[in-house]
């Protein structure tokens, strides 16, 4: 089963009753990191992706034993039980076996960790697994040591191709170190007082539903119920409703054009303009989410006892009362929900949002530039690379193997707490998001990786534990495939090996 959510989100709320200055969302921290393992992520039970974390001290998401346990009944967490008691003698399941540890690189158990693998060993290893005719014409591949940074293996390393997905993990790292991890976007409502305009305001917020059920995030009925309270202590029952998506410019649909894989990018949409129940994956999208946000906006007011006109485009002026805002999950779990799920609405949104925050125009050039620029600052190596997106749907970005473990090393950079959801989110083999159902007769839950796939192009980047339980990240790049499927299958093949591999 795919994730539907990287974590149970928080979200923040906010009413206020008409006041001079903007409606402001206090933005708690919500997360603390350490070098040694996060203390947030998916938490898995029978299989379903439920609520968030915690990680144990090890790095290993305590809920993937659970998971573990479910498989088929045959298995079950040893909840305090001895082994060899009359319990399992009488036939009780014995405890399943847990996913391996993650983080052992970063701190914690590292006077167990033994030497590096050294890359003459990488190499026979790996060498016979990326020739697979199945992987194209061209392939690049990258190899290195977590706890120290050092590169064991390099093929192509500075080759750059078409990255795929992949792409969302520079993303990521580009919009949590612009923004924060606990940066918020919030949505909002003004009424301005010469008119009467009831204006509804997009902060840029790709998680925000119109769903009974918000399940966390932000929601759009609720904006509707505290704007219609206010309005009525005010003693309005009637308004003219508007609404403003200008803090995002340039064209909303992608250069690849209409595509069930990505909304029109607006500042304002609801349940990334999906015309059907799902929460991740294609699916059919309106064309103009601002607007469609807008009518069902429009059409919760009336449930709450307030009447609207038709709404149509405007732009908030400086003098409109604030009267209502709700404010999305912080950063982190937007991160982790874009890498899990490989969500391109929440990339390109990220995209745009680093635009913002760092004065480069909001559309696709400008998230680019957002993104390159945010990178370069880390002191990543650039060479070849070209950022024409923020999702990876445009075959036109350009990514080296030694960019993406660079990215991974960044984030797993204990000066560098702020991008511990770049670990975090990554989809973890046989369990959640574009992983799930993957590596379930090999490595799963050793695994973890951002997909990236297009026709022609397949790519693998994330972290794995070796046999010696040393964590080790890596990227691999293929061109010119022509089976996705046998091209995906080698490529799982490969990373199963280097998480196989006792190489020291």
């Amino acid at each position: 089963m795919r994730a539907a959510t990287a974590v149970k989100p928080r979200v923040a709320r906010l009413a206020q009753a008409a006041k001079p200055q903007v409606a402001r969302v206090r933005k708690p921290k919500t997360w603390q990191y350490t070098a040694g393992a996060a203390t947030a992520g998916l938490a898995l039970a029978a299989g379903v992706v439920t609520a968030a974390g915690p990680w144990d001290s090890s790095g290993q998401r305590t809920a993937e034993r659970d998971w573990a346990a479910a498989q088929e009944g045959t298995g079950g967490a040893d909840h305090g039980r001895k082994s060899g008691t009359s319990d399992t003698e009488a036939g009780a399941p014995r405890p399943a076996p847990s996913a391996a540890t993650v983080l052992t690189g970063l701190g914690g158990a590292a006077n167990t960790v033994k030497s590096a693998p050294d890359g003459t060993s990488l190499a026979d290893v790996l060498d016979p697994l990326l020739e697979n005719e199945a992987l194209g014409a061209r392939h690049t591949a990258v190899v290195v040591d977590v706890s120290n940074g050092k590169r064991l293996y390099g093929t192509g390393a500075d080759d750059a191709l078409t990255p795929a997905s992949t792409t969302k993990l520079a993303t990521a790292v580009a919009a949590l170190s612009a923004m924060g991890a606990d940066h918020r976007f919030t949505t909002r409502t003004a009424l301005e007082p010469d008119t009467k305009e009831l204006v509804l305001v997009g902060g840029g917020d790709p998680t925000l539903t119109a769903r009974k059920d918000a399940a966390g995030w932000a929601s759009l009925r609720t904006l509707a119920a505290d704007t219609a309270a206010t309005l009525k202590k005010r003693g309005v029952s009637e308004v003219k409703l508007s609404y403003d998506s200008t803090l995002y410019a340039g064209s909303a649909v992608h250069p690849i054009g209409v595509n069930d894989n990505l909304a029109p990018v607006s500042a304002l949409v609801a349940d990334e303009g999906r015309t059907d129940d799902s929460t991740s994956g294609p699916a059919t999208r309106v064309s103009d989410p601002a607007a469609d946000a807008a009518r069902r906006f429009g059409e919760f007011l009336k449930s709450d006892g307030i009447r609207t006109t038709s709404a149509g485009p405007a732009k908030a002026t400086s003098r409109a009362e604030p009267l209502a805002a709700v404010s999305s999950p912080p950063l982190s779990d937007l991160v982790e929900r874009m890498l899990t799920n490989s969500d391109n609405d929440i990339a390109e949104a990220l995209a745009r949002q680093t635009a913002v925050a760092t004065g480069e125009r909001a559309d696709f050039a400008g998230g680019g530039k957002a993104i390159r620029a945010q990178l370069k600052k880390l002191a990543l190596p650039l060479t070849g690379a070209d950022f024409k997106d923020g999702s990876g749907l445009n075959r036109a970005d350009k990514l080296t193997a030694d960019l993406l473990t660079a990215l991974l090393l960044e984030a797993a950079d204990p000066a560098h707490p702020e991008l511990r959801p770049v670990l975090t989110g990554l989809p973890v083999a046989g369990f959640t998001g574009t992983l799930a159902d993957r590596y379930t007769d090999g490595a799963a839950g050793v695994v973890r990786a951002k997909t990236g796939t297009l026709t022609g192009v397949n790519t693998l980047a994330g972290t794995v534990v070796d046999r010696d339980g040393r964590l080790l990240a890596f990227a691999f790049l293929t061109s010119d495939t022509t089976d996705a499927w046998a091209a995906q299958s080698a490529l799982d093949r490969t990373a199963t090996a280097l998480a196989g591999c006792g190489c020291g």
